[in-house]
């Protein structure tokens, strides 16, 4: 049976979602699960909750954790990686200091300075795993889940030859949204989504094999549509105003939340009052990291039996590629890969989000081609700065980093070159304990 190591499993919400998700399966319910963490309190807490999952499932499976990186990942099959470099203070930093200039972002972790921030504080380390992988497991996968997506995988393909993908659950997460405004079973839904991580465009949206954008644009014109709470999101009160505004401009369909999509482009973070009326001024993360831990409450309980584990299979593509890599029964994702032709009209070498078939032999990008040029274009305001942000976080090299965020499409529109600079030198000194390259 196959060894699946999780990196970050510390994150115990999502790591018990993984383990759910890949025991569930009776071809893997046999496997071994290695959990790694630095932080141990968090990694024998999930071992336990892991162990009593197989337990009161009859699952075969064996759980084992450690805080060696090394050993978690000898003679692994497949890893998984959710980490966070810096935890809260690194965070608090992202958010908070550009907000001394001028600039909301709400959840800070693809770009912008928060984004570009975080890319530097993890790329080195996301290496040095890919670098024990090609000594303790040179033919394993790697299956990465940690942002900013696109920047750390772009590095990681120019580095390492290690197997690997980027995964990201907006594209499921925003096909089954769609499917709820078009009041269409998600089943009976079929869709062909291309682009970047956080702004992949629904090319392609089908109801039993007929054009469905028809239905979507029709339901558009209701515009209390788009001031309606999201269902899964009441307690933040976001709305998708964003996303129609940039379908009723663009044409289709973006993925990632409005929250998200408001950071990426120019148009939607000006002043509160903007954002308040869009439905994206809550910043619903920043508050979730802030906020006592009551996760830990939860764990704690079910570990101990006075709560129900009760779960049902997510959407997430891991445990997916997982089964069907080990199986050969196929699936298709959608998956963070290296443009090697796939999409024409956006940089190679650059990392796209694609269609992929993942069998036996492996996983499987599918040829896109040209986006539409309007999509094709905001992407690309996004990759310049993807681009630089890589390069800093490689060399160490601070002026890549200062172009990357000047290009940052919300920063430029809000600060000058100069302000910039000062912002920049600020976070630089706030998180140099994390920027060793520097």
């Amino acid at each position: 049976m196959p060894k699946i190591t999780i990196i970050g499993a510390g994150s115990l919400v999502f790591t018990r979602q993984l383990i759910w998700d890949i025991l569930s399966f009776p071809e893997l319910s046999e496997s071994k699960i290695c959990l790694m963490d630095i932080d141990e309190e968090r990694l024998d807490l999930i071992a336990r909750l892991a162990q009593k999952m197989v337990k009161d499932k009859e699952w075969g499976a064996k759980i084992e954790a450690t805080s060696n990186r090394q050993e978690a990942l000898s003679g692994a099959d497949y890893v998984i990686c959710t980490i966070e470099v810096g935890g809260l203070d690194a965070y608090l930093s992202d958010i908070q200091i550009p907000d001394k200039y001028g600039i909301n972002q709400n959840v800070g972790d693809t770009i912008g300075p928060g984004g570009v921030f975080r890319a530097l504080r993890t790329v080195p380390v996301l290496l040095d795993i890919c670098r024990d992988m090609e000594k303790m497991c040179p033919d394993a996968y790697f299956l990465n889940y940690t942002n900013p997506m696109a920047i750390n995988c772009w590095a990681m393909n120019r580095v390492s030859k290690i197997k690997k993908v980027g995964l990201c659950h907006s594209v499921q997460g925003t096909a089954r949204q769609l499917a709820s405004y078009m009041q269409i079973p998600y089943e009976e839904l079929s869709y062909w989504v291309a682009g970047i991580n956080h702004m992949a465009w629904f090319l392609e949206l089908k109801w039993k094999e007929k054009d469905a954008y028809p239905i979507l644009r029709e339901v558009a014109k209701d515009k209390d549509l788009w001031k309606r709470v999201i269902g899964g999101y009441k307690k933040f009160s976001m709305r998708d105003t964003v996303r129609f505004k940039i379908m009723e401009h663009f044409g289709y369909f973006v993925t990632e939340s409005p929250y998200h999509m408001s950071e990426y482009v120019p148009y939607f973070r000006k002043t509160k009052k903007q954002m308040e009326e869009l439905g994206v001024y809550y910043r619903w993360w920043l508050d979730f990291k802030k906020a006592p831990d009551t996760q830990t409450d939860e764990i704690k309980k079910q570990i101990a039996g006075r709560k129900e584990i009760k779960m049902k299979k997510s959407d997430e593509y891991a445990p997916q590629i997982i089964y069907s890599l080990y199986t050969g029964i196929p699936c298709r994702i959608n998956g963070n890969v290296e443009n090697k032709g796939l999409i024409t009209n956006l940089p190679q070498g650059s990392c796209v989000e694609v269609p992929c078939l993942v069998d036996k032999e492996g996983i499987h990008p599918c040829f896109v081609g040209d986006l539409p040029p309007q999509c094709a274009a905001l992407n690309r305001t996004n990759i310049n700065v993807q681009e630089l942000a890589v390069e800093a976080a490689l060399t160490g090299r601070k002026d890549a980093a200062l172009q990357a965020i000047a290009l940052d499409p919300l920063t430029s529109s809000i600060l000058t070159l100069d302000e910039i600079k000062k912002m920049v030198d600020e976070m630089f000194k706030a998180e140099r304990e994390y920027l060793p390259q520097f």
